[in-house]
């Protein structure tokens, strides 16, 4: 028989196993909260998609909803049903992270939300609530704030990816105690400071990407000890130093991306022997040494990009040898070696070797590389014939080995590159002419053959080439007529350039079919007879150059010729008409019949005729230099008359001190640290500006200095947006420079004055900048050696009635020597100038390019983003300004279309405000990337879309 205390004994025991019992086993509610937090978040969700029309069901509740997972409570002594996994995968879900109660949510073991619009910061209740989490993929959405310390509490993490968000600060050196990571991703996000060296604990981790950061510092020797890594990412950062030799530990690395870093130094010789390796992505650096001699031993290599290093020495063997590649990039380095036993790579498809040192020439094995679509091996020293197992290239679409040394003839199995649409084998010794199978390069767009030997008719050559839209082959030794089949390339919009080759009769009236056409240059020809008067019918030109023929006749009367520079039209027979400096054809008709009438009796007397000119012109030039002279320095020398009047010095030097009134202030336009511009109408009703050069007796030299570069510069180049000089005279009063007129002045009065501002909308502010840009370029790439301007400002661009820009002020550039350094003095105006020239005198192409992104905030801000500027430097992090805010607010605000344009055109500008050289894009870069930038049809917001500045 029980007695009492039996009893309470028992009673007690059933108190302690209830007790036990329900801390063991979850609430039998929990799966009902938790499908109430789910529905509580749901509520949050800003228009829900059509697929969580499933949540709320009460059949189905909650496991039965559309990507929710439920499964055994890992905790639980009887298993109870839980949620354990959310997997909402690209749904557009507009949603805050921080509003989802994980605190109830504490079963889950996978947590996938990819690709949503899912903000707020990165709640540490998310790290602290979820001790058996897997998986956490929250990539591709909006989170921004930093990653918390709590982190570390996610101990079962195998897979973790936070990229393409707005996370910033630190990396926390917890994530380094997440030993069971597998997988972690961290890229595209605005994180700072160094790369933990708690990171060498993740010895189990395949997969670590941190490209696309602001992350500083150097590499830690302690990622070596990742031994299974297989990818490794950490490119487009601001890293430095040199590569640690211990990744020739990374026995099973297949990837590693360093680019878009300031890594310096060798290419550790280790990175050779990773048998595994398939993509090695070094470019954007300032890498020097050889390529490491062992790479591709492993025969497995497919991706190589080390271009835009320093990168010198030959090319491995094993590299010219290496079957398994699919892309490489050397592109702009100082490598050197023999390329002639490269070529038989089957699954190659790009390559792009130009601009080094390579030489030898082409073997026949190129043609056994049949998937390739792109072959860039320019501006090197090869030389020999292009093969013509070249014509094996059926899949080819670019073909660029211009700037060689290449001979021998056109091989007429070119004709067999279907799909070519760019060839340029420009800047070589080829001879002989355009094969005929050419013409059957349906899908050609750029043919460049320019600078060459080539010769012979261009008849029955290019006619099916229907779909060319540049054609530039001048330079060469074509003859014959210029053939009318060129008049049915109705594509034709960039270029026809036919000059300086042998080309003789009459120029076809056909070439008016040529509608789109924007330049068209036959100058320094032998063509005969008269301008077509059908061409006044080409709308779309913008250029003609028929100078050094032997036409006559009026030229055509339509809105370009009688804007025309009369240097277009000059060294002809007996040209007239409309352009301003020609004489009206009624005068030329007369002097045209006196001509034919005594033009036998001069010709006999021509050696007389010669003796006296010389005589006459030896003692005008002993007279007129001691009243006016011609400058004739050292660099720059020019004949005494300027030839686009036909005048002699003297009669300019008048004619401008009458339009003028002497200098006076009244006429003039402009003032600058070294002269004065004055606007000058001659008597002949056309319309210069005139620069006229301070010389106060404490600055000559300076200001003498300043008047011989801009001669030295500007008689070089030659481009549609660099203001064009016309001529230069120095005399006992001053010296001076005399340009086009550019009818609407410079670009910061423009913007200053709001009427003018307002006509300046953001299409032709698109286009200024484009033009700016393209002739950066040209200084910086296309001149036989660079020009650096050193001052690009919106003072010094130019705008013409078009609104044409062009760069104007040539006092403080820069040729560049391209063997050394180019130390100079700081010049240059204070608001635009790089930072480097702040502790370095070495001047570079790329101060230009900093310039320039000053200049292209200004033109869409509508003034100099000084206090912006200012208020970056100050911060040691990088700072997002929405787009709205940069915007000129005189302007309306631009369509969907133009803001999506303006905004990629001013994130191009903003990497021109790198502080860093290195990770500046070159002109030809930016100009790229702005040429390219074209509508999309996606529905983002970019008048509300951030653009990220980097810390100056």
């Amino acid at each position: 028989m029980a007695t009492p205390a039996h009893l309470k004994l028992v009673s007690l025991a059933l108190l302690l196993a209830s007790f036990s019992w329900s801390m063991a086993a979850p609430p039998p509610s929990v799966l009902e909260e938790q499908a109430g937090a789910l529905l509580t978040w749901k509520a949050t969700i800003q228009n829900p998609p059509a697929q969580l029309q499933s949540w709320g069901n009460t059949t189905t509740r909650p496991c039965g909803w559309y990507d929710i997972k439920c499964g055994n409570h890992p905790a639980a002594r009887h298993q109870e049903v839980v949620i354990t996994e959310i997997s909402l995968r690209g749904l557009r879900l507009r949603a805050r992270l921080d509003t989802l109660n994980f605190t109830v949510l504490h079963t889950l073991t996978s947590i996938r939300l990819p690709y949503n619009q899912i903000s707020g910061s990165f709640p540490p209740a998310l790290a602290s609530s979820l001790p058996n989490l897997r998986h956490l993929m929250l990539q591709g959405n909006e989170l921004y704030g930093q990653i918390p310390n709590q982190i570390e509490h996610l101990e079962s993490l195998v897979g973790l990816n936070l990229s393409y968000n707005h996370l910033c600060g630190l990396i926390p050196t917890e994530v380094g105690y997440l030993r069971k990571l597998l997988s972690l991703d961290l890229s595209e996000n605005k994180l700072t400071g160094s790369i933990p060296n708690t990171f060498g604990s993740l010895t189990k981790l395949t997969i670590l990407y941190l490209w696309g950061n602001q992350l500083s510092g150097h590499i830690p020797q302690e990622l070596g000890y990742l031994v299974n890594l297989e990818d490794l990412g950490l490119g487009e950062n601001k890293l430095m130093g040199s590569i640690p030799n211990t990744f020739g530990n990374l026995t099973k690395l297949t990837t590693l991306m360093l680019y878009g870093n300031q890594f310096s130094g060798h290419i550790p010789r280790e990175i050779g022997t990773l048998m595994k390796l398939k993509s090695l992505q070094l470019h954007d650096n300032n890498l020097s040494g050889p390529l490491p001699p062992e790479l591709c031993t492993g025969g497995m290599l497919k991706n190589l990009s080390a271009f835009e290093n320093n990168l010198n020495g030959p090319l491995p063997s094993s590299l010219v040898s290496c079957r398994s590649l699919v892309r490489v990039r050397l592109e702009r380095n100082q490598i050197d070696g023999d390329i002639s036993e490269m070529g038989a790579y089957p699954n190659l498809v790009y390559i792009d070797m130009s601009s080094n040192k390579l030489f030898g020439q082409f073997s026949y094995h190129w043609g056994d590389s049949h998937n390739l679509t792109m072959l860039r091996i320019s501006n090197n020293n090869l030389t020999g014939e292009i093969p013509t197992s070249m014509g094996q290239l059926s899949q080819l679409e670019l073909l660029d080995l211009s700037s060689n040394k290449l001979e021998g003839e056109l091989p007429s199995a070119l004709g067999n590159l279907k799909n070519v649409f760019n060839l340029n084998l420009a800047h070589n010794l080829l001879h002989g002419s355009i094969p005929r199978e050419m013409g059957a390069l349906s899908k050609l767009e750029l043919l460049d053959l320019s600078s060459n030997n080539l010769n012979g008719s261009l008849e029955d050559s290019l006619e099916h080439c229907l779909k060319l839209r540049f054609l530039k082959l001048n330079q060469n030794n074509f003859k014959g007529n210029i053939p009318g089949e060129l008049g049915s390339l109705h594509n034709l919009q960039d270029l026809l350039d036919l000059s300086d080759n042998s080309f003789s009769g009459a120029i076809p009236s056909i070439l008016s079919g040529l509608v789109m056409l924007d330049t068209l240059n036959i100058s320094h020809n032998e063509l005969t007879g008269s301008i077509p008067a059908t061409f006044n019918s080409m709308e779309s030109l913008t250029s003609i150059d028929v100078s050094y023929n032997e036409l006559e006749g009026p030229v055509p009367d339509s809105k370009l010729f009688q804007g025309a520079p009369i240097q277009w039209f000059v060294h002809n027979n007996f040209l007239c008409g409309v352009v301003k400096g020609l004489p009206p054809c009624s005068s030329v008709n007369q002097s045209r019949g006196k001509w034919e009438g005594y033009k036998i009796r001069v010709l006999a007397t021509v050696p007389t005729l010669i003796s006296l000119v010389l005589i006459v012109v030896i003692l005008m030039f002993c007279h007129e230099r001691k009243k006016t002279k011609l400058s004739n320095t050292d660099e720059v020398t020019q004949a005494k008359v300027f030839s686009i009047w036909s005048f002699d010095g003297a009669n300019v030097f008048k004619q401008v001190i009458e339009a003028t009134n002497n200098f006076s202030e009244m006429h003039c336009i402009g003032t600058g640290g070294h002269g004065s511009v004055y606007k000058a109408r001659l008597a002949t009703c056309e319309i210069f500006a005139v620069k006229k050069i301070n010389m106060i007796e404490d600055e000559c030299c300076v200001n003498e200095h300043v008047y011989n570069r801009e001669i030295k510069a500007l008689v070089q180049i030659r481009h549609r947006n660099i203001v064009k000089l016309f001529g230069y005279c120095s005399s006992g009063q001053g010296r001076f420079l005399i340009y086009e007129y550019m009818e609407r002045g410079d670009l910061a009065k423009s913007l200053k004055d709001n009427e003018r501002a307002i006509e300046l909308d953001w299409r032709r502010r698109m286009h200024i900048m484009l033009d700016v840009v393209h002739a950066l370029v040209y200084m910086h790439h296309d001149c036989s050696s660079p020009i650096v301007h050193r001052d690009i400002t919106s003072n010094n661009i130019l705008l013409d009635l078009e609104f044409r820009a062009c760069i104007s002020d040539f006092g403080t550039a820069k040729i560049l020597d391209i063997y050394g350094q180019n130390l100079t003095r700081l010049a240059g105006t204070k608001g635009y100038l790089a930072p480097e020239l702040a502790y370095t005198e070495n001047v570079t192409e790329k101060c230009d390019v900093y310039s320039f992104g000053v200049l292209a905030l200004e033109l869409f801000m509508g003034s100099h983003p000084g206090d912006l500027l200012s208020s970056l430097s100050l911060t040691a992090n990088t700072s997002d300004v929405c787009l709205q805010d940069l915007l000129d607010p005189r302007l309306v605000l631009p369509d969907a279309e133009t803001a999506r344009e303006i905004y990629r055109m001013l994130s191009v500008a903003v990497r021109c405000l790198e502080p860093s050289p290195s990770r500046r894009p070159t002109a030809a870069r930016a100009s790229d990337e702005l040429s390219t930038i074209k509508a999309g049809e996606d529905q983002v917001d970019y008048l509300q879309a951030g653009i990220t500045f980097p810390a100056l």
